[in-house]
């Protein structure tokens, strides 16, 4: 508000201290504050009031983008299904749902089924995105274009948080009345203002330079905006929180560790990144700042340490990073590393399931050996392979691997991610060897028998077909051989149409098997301490034998009930059913090698609602203590937080021992 220099009233009551505005930093007033302007897509001022003529323009189904406090948004009428898939088109967002805005609770219970929780957290001051179960628009709610959420049951909804937003919906000069509950619109999709996977816009003429050829027009304002921050997007799980994306309204909010550590800077893992600070005992998570797989996020990456270690003044000395050597985030750092005066400071590599893990610990304040399921897609194992259905036992500083469920290739490697078909495929080889080749499944159709052929012998080979034993890439097999999804348009989308499908119908587990084998000796964590050098995983709880989780048996059994056309819903529910029971026994096992009775549950696959209402009071029936996320995301969103304090404990060890 510096550039606003207050007019002769508004400097009265800012110096006058019996005026309640006294020492006010934000006043202003019409005269010297903050003003509002219409342009058009060249950056050219349009006439008339700008709040009326945007409305009118959203009325018409032209796309607005609009400048809030965390950037821009991109606005149309969500009841308008040209609109909003000309916003798809144009925004190169092919599926994945698009957040609403509406003007009050009222409207948001018209479209979704609100609990007092989900009310509470519409209407708190972090006024996040909530996703709801939809209601039924047929009987009892009211319509939204169909494009805003394809074929998914669930809206996100948030309410207005700036007065501008209260405009586009209550104008009284536009028909809205706010005493009356009669809005101009019934909701209004409010994306955030960027291209798909490039980081948010936060300057006009970053906006009309990125977004001219997605808006019509932008209703910009002249008040700077210093940090990009998208909006916040949470569930409930029960009633509890359950935080998906942590930005606007959340960070920087500290989370407290229970122990004072040095100032460690965690720079996150790939996908959903944040970064991590820490002073004390508080740790400071960063907004979301996302996928970094482009120029654009990387250097909204880079932009974000350089804010974040200025905001909090703090100058850290040990840095935490992910193992994973393509990660842009891990480069970021062996290229700032080189640029660093070695004896003044330290780093660790951390595991990404085990920062997983340690990111609950964290956030519960604890310390003592837990047994953690550490489920996801994508994670660089210490013995090279893709990690992502792991049963650890952990401490905040060091791990070992109790469970896993069983290797199979990633067939094409990056791939598999966006083309559920191939997991399919090398699942269904893994479940019938040879006999494959006779199964008449749409998920072995997406390709020629020959190039299935050479796939076969690319997998034999190793070639491009790393292993990998990823609970996310079972749900995409599972997806692919009931044919829900042979190709996804965002991460996750086929687990989550299995979920899905799978929600409301009770079945029981399907056959799986757990062989025991030798306990896996994996490598240290490389540490760098001055001159110190060395790879140091500290002495975790270990136990006997290290568990193979088989689903192969699954896997057939769905094949099977597909060929003799079994209900889909039932083999879904019956898919999640396995994986539960399987849980459940994998860990009862690990409490009777190593008498731990905590569970710790992160990771992305923990978004999966089925999993995560059913499986807490599971393992409580059973005598266990269950932590899970309520400050940060159990998906990547809160991995910087479990490397910071990984790092901490490690780097203190490595100084005293050296």
């Amino acid at each position: 508000m510096s550039k606003f220099k207050m007019c002769p009233a508004c400097q009265r009551e800012y110096d006058d201290p019996s005026d309640r505005r006294f020492h006010a930093q934000p006043n202003a007033c019409p005269v010297c504050g903050p003003a509002l302007q219409l342009v058009d897509a060249k950056g050219h001022p349009l006439p008339d009031d700008p709040l009326l003529e945007t409305i009118a323009l959203l009325k018409e189904g032209r796309i607005v983008a609009m400048k809030g406090l965390g950037g821009f948004h991109l606005a149309v009428d969500a009841t308008n299904e040209t609109a909003v898939e000309r916003l798809r088109r144009r925004k190169r967002r092919e599926e994945k749902p698009l957040a609403l805005m509406v003007g009050s609770v009222a409207m948001a219970s018209e479209l979704v089924r609100l609990t007092p929780s989900g009310e509470e957290l519409l209407t708190s001051m972090a006024r996040p995105i909530l996703l709801s179960a939809r209601r039924d628009s047929d009987t009892d709610g009211v319509r939204v274009a169909d494009a805003v959420a394809p074929d998914n049951p669930y809206l996100g909804v948030m309410l207005p948080y700036t007065p501008m937003h209260y405009l586009l919906f209550f104008h009284p000069q536009a028909g809205g009345d706010f005493a009356d509950g009669k809005p101009i619109f019934l909701a209004l999709v409010m994306t955030s203002g960027n291209l798909s996977e490039e980081p948010i816009c936060k300057d006009n003429d970053e906006a009309i330079e990125r977004l001219s050829g997605v808006a019509d027009a932008f209703l910009v304002h002249d008040r700077d905006i210093h940090v990009r921050s998208d909006d916040s997007v949470v569930s409930l799980v029960g009633d509890e929180l359950s935080l998906m994306r942590r930005s606007r309204g959340y960070a920087p909010l500290p989370v407290f560790l229970p122990e004072a550590v040095p100032q460690v800077l965690a720079l996150g893992g790939e996908l959903k990144n944040t970064l991590c600070l820490t002073e004390g005992r508080r740790a400071f998570l960063s907004q979301h700042i996302g996928d970094l797989e482009n120029v654009p996020t990387l250097g909204f990456f880079q932009e974000a340490v350089a804010h974040f270690t200025k905001i909090l003044d703090l100058s850290p000395t040990i840095f935490a990073y992910d193992l994973h050597p393509e990660y842009l985030s891990t480069k970021y750092f062996l290229r700032m590393w080189d640029g660093l005066d070695e004896q003044a400071f330290g780093a660790v590599g951390v595991q990404h399931h085990h920062a997983h893990i340690a990111s609950v610990l964290a956030e519960h304040g604890r310390d003592e050996p837990v047994i953690g399921f550490s489920l996801d897609g994508t994670g660089y194992g210490l013995d090279g392979a893709i990690w992502g259905g792991e049963v650890l036992l952990c401490t905040p500083e060091s791990f070992s691997r109790f469970a896993h469920l069983d290797y199979v290739p990633l067939l094409g490697g990056s791939k598999a991610i966006r083309e559920p078909w191939r997991m399919a495929f090398s699942h269904l080889r893994s479940a019938f060897g040879d006999e494959w080749s006779s199964l008449d499944l749409p998920c072995l159709h997406q390709v020629s028998s020959r190039d299935l052929e050479l796939l076969k012998k690319a997998c034999d080979a190793g070639l491009n077909s790393p292993p990998t034993s990823s609970l996310g890439r079972l749900f995409d097999a599972v997806a692919s051989i009931l044919n829900l999804r042979q190709r996804v348009r965002f991460e996750g989308q086929a687990a989550l149409m299995l979920e899905m499908l799978a929600t409301g119908a009770q079945a029981s587990a399907m056959p799986f098997s757990i062989r025991e084998e030798a306990p896996q000796k994996i490598g240290g964590y490389p540490v760098l301490w001055g001159n110190v050098r060395s790879a140091v995983l500290p002495s975790a709880p270990s136990a006997p034998v290290r568990l193979v989780l088989d689903f192969s048996p699954s896997v057939r059994a769905i094949a099977e009930g597909v060929l003799h056309r079994r209900p889909f819903k039932q083999l879904a529910a019956s898919f999640h059913a396995t994986l539960l029971a399987a849980f459940l026994e994998a860990a009862k096992r690990a409490r009777e090698s190593t008498g731990i009775k905590t569970v710790a549950l992160s990771g992305g696959c923990w978004q999966n609602r089925i999993l995560s209402e059913r499986f807490p009071p599971l393992l409580r029936e059973n005598g266990f203590e269950v932590l899970t996320h309520r400050l940060v995301p159990p998906n990547d969103g809160g991995l910087s937080l479990g490397q910071a304090y990984t790092a901490a404990r490690i780097a203190h060890l490595a100084r005293r021992s050296s």
